[in-house]
């Protein structure tokens, strides 16, 4: 063959979707058989996946690549809307004032800090050049393809740094030392775990956290001490391990810093042990031994702990208090009752007042009480598409209490609110650089559609001001609803790309997130998981009915769990929809909830259920996406993966792909990438996800005619 016929050939089976061998596998359980044909693909970095996974990559480049300029353009202007040479507020924490600043073409973040006698506050820093250089993670970056940093912590005498760092995207992280005084790095490299450290008060001590080589599962709490390292006759301390595969464990110290705390926790229920920061030798305690069921946290403030919990039927959390002496469940005594009609879903203490983050009819609320006088009040928020959080407030003796607060169509400012003067002072608001950009351009509303059980579902909406409501409309709809997660109405500004060429976006708060309190997500998991699914596809049937959009101009998004909720409607739903994006997605759920090796399994039980038992078997079976692809008409498609994902393995989505390809009916677009050099969150730094980004919304600008 020629060299000219060779190129020929390529490019022509460039054009034809990529097809792989079957080779069928019988899985049996519960005198049930299900046929996977594509099953072989698990086998990671086999030459016949990989080459696999090749064909589909150059069959994404070969149909996408007319949109190349496009592409490019769309990430030019999304980038150009981000302020490059940027930064965070400061924040005071023992003795210095810490800040993450980005600087202009570069990805990473640059953490710094200098001591508080250099600046009297957070909005009169130093000079850039009297500012300590903790570590400049575009110098740590350089030559990686993938890299990521992480739990920088500090020790309480400020002199060393711990950081965890990750080459793949896998999230195993090796833990790093650096002595801050010399700037050089400790031979201590431990490898295999969460990524950050709790440092006891002797600032020579700490405790990490270990995960599971094969399932990732974070099982061990480990104690290290400083010159040490694992290969020396003193080996890092197994301090705790967690015996029970559904449950993961952590570490963390108080606010107050005089408490170190293990906590050990499954989707429902938890369990904590406590020890004195300065005396880490010493064993720690059980605060409360675990009930199956009981849910609880704490803060600590003086002599007495805050116990945030469902204790006794609080389906949407109380916050209950005791001593520090007596910590069991029989001294605790009521502060905030339970409230049918309001979540209590976030505790800060600080010396003179106790903070609560609360949620009423799907709205955030920040109550502030003093603790002398007794003096109880709210912040004031009137919109109906914002969301408020509290930020970084380090310091216990402050009586500045920082949140955020941003809405769809409003950037993110960073307040501070002086709770004894009721003051507040705006530290920062995000810079959206770009002159055309009016906040008052946009229209925002929240909306509400009936499901077929007569629930009702709020959808966060926002599009340009003047459009016309006549169902010619393309509109994009995001869901997740999983996991007890609240997506709230946040601003992007890279979704200024979508809604100033036409769409509209709406984030439907479906069951399975806690967007109306926790009975919202107790009915949208288990064996009510499908209630999530028709929520969407009622939501969808609403905006249609309602005019906003059509079948012709609908899509629809969601990434791992949100990619089940998109293999689902799919299936199910499929005539509502023009095209779907589905990221890194959780679509074989019946083999990986039966394969405890796989990591997260064993620790989502509680989500899913366990198919080892017959009726969830059955029930998850009857919707996982990739059992129930059939042949049928399914919309124009596009399947982003990343090869090292650590939470939805790569062969999922690989799988599902393979399968659709042979089965479905058609000429609509399926598209698969899988990028191999990330794992679930994407590729590593700032800008390269935005050319993910602008890839996405390239096939769905491609589908609408939109090409500029």
């Amino acid at each position: 063959m020629s060299k000219d016929s060779e190129q020929l050939h390529l490019q022509k089976s460039l054009d034809l979707a990529p097809t792989v061998k079957q080779i069928p596998k019988n899985l049996e359980i519960h005198q049930d058989t299900r046929q996977d044909p594509y099953y072989w693909l698990n086998k990671r970095d086999h030459p016949e996946v990989l080459e696999y996974i090749n064909q589909e990559n150059a069959y994404f480049e070969k149909q996408t690549a007319h949109l190349k300029d496009f592409k490019d353009d769309l990430f030019s202007e999304m980038k150009a809307r981000i302020k490059e040479d940027d930064s965070s507020v400061p924040y005071l924490y023992n003795g210095y004032w810490y800040k993450t600043r980005y600087e202009k073409n570069k990805d990473y973040p640059i953490y710094t800090r200098w001591e508080e006698s250099l600046a009297k506050d957070e909005l009169s820093e130093p000079a850039i050049e009297k500012q300590e250089v903790l570590i400049d993670v575009n110098l740590l970056a350089k030559n990686q393809d993938y890299y990521k940093a992480r739990g920088l912590s500090i020790s309480p005498n400020n002199q060393f740094l711990a950081y965890g760092e990750d080459l793949t995207g896998r999230r195993q992280y090796t833990l790093k030392i650096k002595n801050l005084h010399t700037g050089e790095l400790l031979d201590t490299n431990i490898e295999g775990t969460t990524g950050s450290v709790t440092w006891a008060n002797d600032s020579k001590t700490f405790f990490y956290t270990h995960n599971d080589p094969e399932t990732l599962r974070s099982n061990k709490i480990m104690r290290h001490v400083l010159g040490t390292n694992n290969n020396s006759n003193t080996p890092d301390v197994l301090i705790y391990e967690e015996a029970d595969e559904t449950f993961d464990v952590f570490i963390f110290k108080t606010k107050s810093r005089q408490y170190l705390c293990i906590g050990t926790c499954a989707t429902l229920t938890s369990e904590f042990r406590i020890l004195n920061a300065d005396t880490p030798y010493d064993e720690f305690k059980i605060f409360q031994e675990r009930i199956e069921g009981l849910e609880y946290g704490f803060a600590h403030y003086k002599n007495t702990f805050y116990i945030h919990t469902n204790a006794d039927g609080a389906v949407n959390f109380k916050l209950m208090k005791t001593s520090n002496t007596q910590t069991e469940k029989k001294y605790w005594q009521e502060v905030i009752p339970h409230r049918e009609d309001t979540l209590l879903e976030d505790v800060d203490i600080f010396k003179d007042y106790l903070v609560t983050s609360e949620r009423t009819e799907g709205l955030t609320q920040i109550r502030i009480e003093h603790w002398e006088s007794k003096e109880i009040y709210y912040l004031p928020f009137e919109s109906e598409t914002y969301m408020v959080y509290s930020s970084i407030n380090m310091d216990f003796d402050s009586e500045i209490f920082r949140y955020g607060y941003n809405a769809l169509n409003t950037p993110t400012s960073i307040i501070a609110f002086n709770m004894r003067t009721k003051k507040s002072v705006l530290l920062k608001e995000q810079e959206v650089e770009d002159v055309n950009f009016d906040k008052n351009n946009y229209t925002c509303k929240r909306l509400w559609a009936t499901a077929r059980d007569g629930k009702k579902i709020p959808m966060s909406v926002i599009y340009k001001k003047g459009l016309q409501k006549d169902g010619s409309n393309p509109l994009l709809q995001y869901g997740y609803g999983s996991y007890g997660h609240t997506i709230d109405p946040y601003f992007s500004t890279t979704r200024l790309s979508l809604l100033d060429r036409g769409f509209i976006y709406v984030i439907t708060h479906i069951r399975g997130g806690e967007y109306l309190g926790r009975p919202w997500y107790d009915t949208g998991k288990l064996l009510a998981k499908k209630n999530t699914f028709t929520d969407f596809i009622d939501c969808s049937e609403f905006l249609i009915a309602q005019k906003y959009t059509s079948p012709e101009h609908l899509y629809a998004m969601g990434g791992s769990a949100g990619g089940l909720l998109m293999g689902v409607i799919a299936n199910w739903a499929p005539q509502l929809y023009n095209g779907i994006l589905a990221s890194v997605p959780f679509v074989d759920v019946v083999t990986t909830m039966l394969d405890e090796s796989i990591p997260l399994t064993t620790g989502e039980y509680d989500e899913w259920g366990n198919p080892n038992e017959e009726a969830f078997y059955n029930y998850i079976k009857s919707y996982s996406p990739y059992d129930n692809v059939t042949t049928q008409e399914y919309p124009n498609m596009l399947i982003i993966t990343g090869y090292h994902d650590s939470q939805v393995q790569y062969w999922e989505p690989l799988k599902w792909v393979a399968k659709l390809r042979k089965m479905k009916k058609g000429n609509q677009k399926l598209l698969l990438k899988t990028n191999m050099e990330a794992g679930h969150s994407g590729a590593s730094g700032r800008f390269e996800a935005l050319k993910e980004l602008a890839e996405e919304f390239c096939f769905l600008f491609e589908l609408e005619g939109i090409r500029i």
